[in-house]
């Protein structure tokens, strides 16, 4: 298969030529390596593709039969392969851990065939790392692909796979998927199962999902990897049917609010609002209902979240360096991890139940903000990707860990707090700048409602469709 017809096809798309002996899983993968090949070194999004996976006849036969896969760096494992954080702290490091999500992964039909590059420990939404570098936009190399999943919404943007393994914990799914032109759901917590080793993990606010380019390839694998597992700590609410069939009913009439004011410190670029507007007014002709909606929340509020969250990550650190016989120092952590751990360590004893207070609280007032509505939609990132070596990131010297925790709530002032809340929330590419730079823009459905996200997305890809537009750095071999 040559590389310029891979290219061209979701991953529905091509595990339906594989089922159907068009092309085989050799082929698939063949086409995959040529475009890492050929556009990797241009891009540094995949830090290991691996040399031992040559058919792919380890996978199941699911939707996506020998579609080319990714894994993020961090969170689930695959044994015996390394799993480095994007961290020097973790350099080498390989674990035995057969993740849940890459057994379900595996069954649904994909092949896993390397490891992609994020910022260190997926702390922030840049992409460069002292480990692996600069992982660069294929819309424009000299601008950031967004993070933590970085090199798995790279890769995909420019045609190394068409879906990759993405994780979320306040963003980073949905800032790559803005600033690369994808599609990018953070499910609720509970819709994809952790297994043993991941139950609910950091209190539901960080969950695993993928980037992809289609609403199809979204809903598909949610129907891989979202069924229930017998020792999840709750079983969310299921849908009545496969996410694939939601794409084939009617969406029916909604009330979306529209976020049309700020709701942190840094005010969203006009072109932004402009695309935020098209949309509201393209639902607007569907029959939905519009209205303005106000903050839900106070921004200084998701600050103590975050450093309740890194309080209560400090000794887990300090006591995955004793395992690997490493100090935690300049020469392991960069600059701005550093100093957000020293600040931990140094501070008075942390009681979690204070964590766990200011989650409850965020969550009802929130919830009650915003309970008026069926869906909400706001933009993703307040700005579209910023070149690289901007001020926010995780290597800068210059930042304390106070002004790098308040510039985190401010850029993704959209984001964190729905994964605080527990609201799905999907970023789709509804929009592009002057520059040519994707503007995505984000529907937020309620509490276990990815269905009615399912919909809304495909009522908006086929009416502000975004398939024939591809960055300038794709694979085309």
């Amino acid at each position: 298969m040559k590389v310029s017809d891979y290219v061209k096809h979701d991953a529905v798309g091509l595990g339906s030529l594989v089922n159907t002996g068009e092309v085989t899983r050799r082929e698939l993968i063949q086409a995959a390596r040529a475009a890492y090949d050929d556009i990797n070194p241009q891009i540094n999004a995949v830090i290991e593709f691996y040399e031992d996976v040559e058919d792919g006849s380890g996978a199941g036969f699911g939707p996506f039969n020998g579609v080319p896969f990714f894994r993020k760096d961090i969170g689930p494992a695959e044994a015996g392969r390394l799993q480095e954080r994007g961290s020097r702290l973790f350099r080498a490091h390989r674990t035995e851990v057969e993740s849940y999500f890459f057994c379900r992964a595996r069954n649904g039909g994909l092949c896993t065939l390397g490891r992609t590059a994020l910022p260190e420990f997926g702390t922030s939404g840049t992409s460069e790392s002292l480990l692996h570098g600069i992982t660069r936009n294929p819309w424009n190399l000299s601008r950031s692909s967004g993070g933590s999943s970085s090199g798995s919404a790279a890769a995909v943007a420019a045609g190394i796979t068409p879906i990759a393994h993405a994780s979320d914990g306040g963003g980073s799914i949905r800032v790559p998927a803005a600033w690369c032109g994808l599609v990018g759901l953070n499910p609720s917590p509970g819709r994809i199962p952790g297994g043993a080793e991941a139950q609910d993990a950091s209190f539901g606010i960080t969950r695993q999902f993928v980037l992809c380019r289609s609403v199809r390839d979204m809903a598909a694998a949610l129907d891989v990897f979202s069924p229930p597992h017998a020792g999840d700590p709750f079983i969310i609410i299921q849908p009545d049917r496969p996410y694939l069939d939601q794409l084939l009913q009617r969406t029916g009439k909604l009330r979306v609010g529209v976020a049309r004011s700020k709701w942190g410190a840094v005010k969203p670029d006009q072109e932004i609002i402009s695309c935020l507007e098209a949309t509201a007014t393209k639902l607007e002709e569907m029959g939905h209902s519009i209205r303005d909606m106000q903050p839900p929340y106070v921004a200084s509020d998701y600050v103590r979240i975050l450093l309740g969250r890194s309080m209560l990550n400090a000794p887990l650190l300090e006591e995955a360096a004793r395992q690997l016989g490493r100090e935690i120092n300049g020469d392991t952590l960069e600059p701005i991890n550093l100093k957000i751990h020293e600040l931990c360590r140094n501070a008075r004893p942390y009681d979690p139940r204070q964590l766990i207070e200011d989650l409850r609280k965020m969550q009802f007032d929130v919830g009650a903000a915003i309970d008026q509505f069926d869906i909400l939609l706001t933009p993703t990132m307040p700005i579209v990707a910023p070149p690289h070596g901007n001020s926010y990131c995780t290597t800068n010297p210059a930042l304390s860990a106070e002004e790098y925790l308040e510039a985190d709530a401010a850029l993704y002032q959209f984001l964190g707090v729905f994964n605080v809340t527990g609201h799905p929330s999907l970023s789709l590419p509804l929009g592009q700048s002057i520059e040519g730079l994707p503007i995505g823009i984000q529907v937020v459905g309620r509490f276990g409602d990815e269905a009615t996200l399912v919909r809304v997305a495909r009522d908006l890809e086929e009416a502000m469709p975004w398939v024939h537009r591809r960055p300038g750095v794709l694979a085309n071999g």
